[in-house]
This record gives structure tokens, sequence and C-alpha cells, in this order.
């Protein structure tokens, strides 16, 4: 099963137009990409999931590729994004999805039974954990751990962070999508300035000297910057601007995700730890897990066949 990632279907609900791209039918499963992704992220993925007989769907999000890019921060928060889901549903006529998220579209995924319970059949975290409300302001911790070169912390800077990404497109995600080539406790030995996690400032330095080995394609990484030569970086980074006041606006929600559930980690993903998914129970009671070996954080390129097999396993046993 193939698909044309150059002619989605567009939708006009939550006050954008949003490109999605689907095939199959059966039990819906939308896929939430992350950071710099788009729906192209899941390639392998949907067709996949298609031939396994699931209706699968997978948007531009807010912010990036063929969708719209709203210019005010405060369009890119938590309520904003799950609507964009919801919204979605209402126009292709789902009443109930299984959401799969990865990276940003983790946490979005993980939102989604918190908001909209109603609309949520199940959940699937792709290196990206559910992670209850932090006991304080999250951009505060990180700058606490991590000091004011973290990409987190670096990205809260308005305009800055964009142009040092969309400077050399190319070059940026030939950064990014990259297998790091080293395990956690590799990372972990390495001296303290080289684990901040201040990957924006490599783009500075010679692109030889990177650690690691680009993962993509020279045909796959000119979908990726085609995509982002024309929509810029500003729309993705301002979802990590809004930390703050998601966190901020979400106070008092239970923190309890009341549907099945599936988490699986990379082993070598140096950001998102399997270590952070320790505890999940507590807050998702319906919960399997799944350890990717020799995986780094794109899950979905890294180790397509395990990451589909791992997956559509779990779905026809809960919805098949």
């Amino acid at each position: 099963m193939s698909i044309n990632w150059n002619t989605p279907r567009y939708v006009e609900k939550n006050g954008i137009r949003m490109a999605v791209y689907e095939q199959g039918a059966g039990v819906p499963v939308v896929m939430c990409h992350g950071f710099p992704e788009l729906a192209y992220s899941w390639r392998h993925q949907l067709p996949a999931l298609v031939d396994a007989g699931f209706h699968a769907i997978a948007p531009d999000q807010r912010g990036y590729g063929l969708t719209d890019r709203p210019e005010a921060i405060e369009s890119y928060d938590i309520h904003h994004l799950t609507g964009d889901l919801v919204g979605m549903l209402d126009a292709l006529k789902i009443e109930k999805a299984v959401f799969i998220g990865h990276d940003w579209g983790g946490f979005v995924t993980w939102f989604m039974p918190l908001l909209h319970p109603h609309r949520v059949a199940g959940v699937v975290g792709v290196n990206t954990p559910f992670m209850p409300r932090a006991p304080m302001d999250p951009i505060a911790l990180m700058r606490a751990a991590y000091g004011e070169d973290m990409y987190i912390v670096y990205f809260q800077k308005p305009g800055v962070a964009d142009a040092a990404l969309g400077k050399d497109p190319g070059k940026t995600l030939r950064l990014f999508y990259r297998k790091t080539g080293m395990t956690i406790a590799e990372f972990e030995m390495r001296p303290a300035e080289e684990r901040n996690l201040a990957f924006v400032k490599a783009l500075e330095s010679d692109e030889a000297a990177w650690p690691g080995k680009v993962l993509l394609s020279a045909e796959e990484l000119e979908v990726y910057r085609k995509a982002f030569a024309r929509s810029g970086f500003t729309g993705g980074i301002n979802w990590y601007r809004n930390f703050t006041r998601n966190w901020q606006t979400t106070e008092g929600i239970a923190q309890k995700v009341d549907v099945p559930c599936l988490m699986v980690m990379a082993a070598d993903d140096i950001v998102l730890r399997p270590s952070l998914a320790d505890g999940m129970e507590a807050y998702v009671p319906d919960l399997e897990k799944h350890l990717i070996k020799d995986c780094g954080h794109w899950t979905q390129a890294e180790k397509p066949e395990e990451l589909n097999r791992v997956i559509i396993d779990w779905l026809k046993r809960r919805f098949g």
C-alpha cells in the first residue's frame, strides 16, 4: 500500500486548515508527529497499518508542512493542539480513535484522554511517556537542570532559534536526523558541558565533526528540507514556547488515563529515556510496555519493522 505524500486531504476545523493523509478502513488510528517532523514521518507505519486492516490517519499538525501556521504563540498551546485533533475527527466523521504519538506528538497524544476522553479509544506512546503534571514550571526545571543553552530553554527566546534553524534548513535537518551512535551509558560518561542538550549550538560547528551518522536517505531528507524551507521552524518551536502556559492552564486536571495504552521505549534515546516511563502504571493502569534495543530518538525510521510489529500486535489484540 503506497500513499502520495504530495496530495493530502484538507479539513477546515478549529480555525485552521489541516493537511491530512489517510488510507484504509477499520478502527481509526491517528499518528501524531513531533519536532521537526511531518505526517511523512509515519511513512513506514501508515501503509503497514492499512495492510493490517486499520484506518490510518496522519496529519501535518498545526504549524507544520501544508497545515496552517497561526502567528500568535498562544495559538500553539495544548488546548489548540488537542482541539485540532478533535476537529479532524469531526471532519472525518469519526467518534473515537486510537492515538499514536512520537516526541511532541506524544505529549499531545497523552493529553487527549485527559482533555477529550470521549474521543479516545487507546493511546500509544512512542518514546514519549505519560508524565504527570510537574510540581513547578517545567521551563524553570529544565533551566535549573541544564542551563540556558539546553535546546528547549533556548527555544523560549522569540525569533532566536527560529533564525538559527532557518538559516540552512538542510543542515539543520541533517543535525537532528542522526543516529547518535552511543548508548545512554556512554553519553553519561561524556564531559558535563557535552551533556547539556545544547543541540542547536552544534549548527555553529563543522558538520564533519558531528557525532553519529545521518539516519535518512538524501531523498527523505529532501522531503523535509523542502517542507521546512517553505514553512520555517517557528510553528514547531511555538509548541515549546507553551510549556509554561500548558502547565498553568491544566492545573486541577486528573492525572489518570483510563483507556488501553502501549508504551514503546527506545533504549538509546538520550532525551526521552526509557527510565522516564518508570512508574507510569500509577497513572496509566491498563498499560503494556516494549523496549526497542539499539534504537535512538527517531524510532519510526530507525526500527520501522519492529515498531510496526509491536503496534499492530497490540492493536489487533485490543481492538481487532
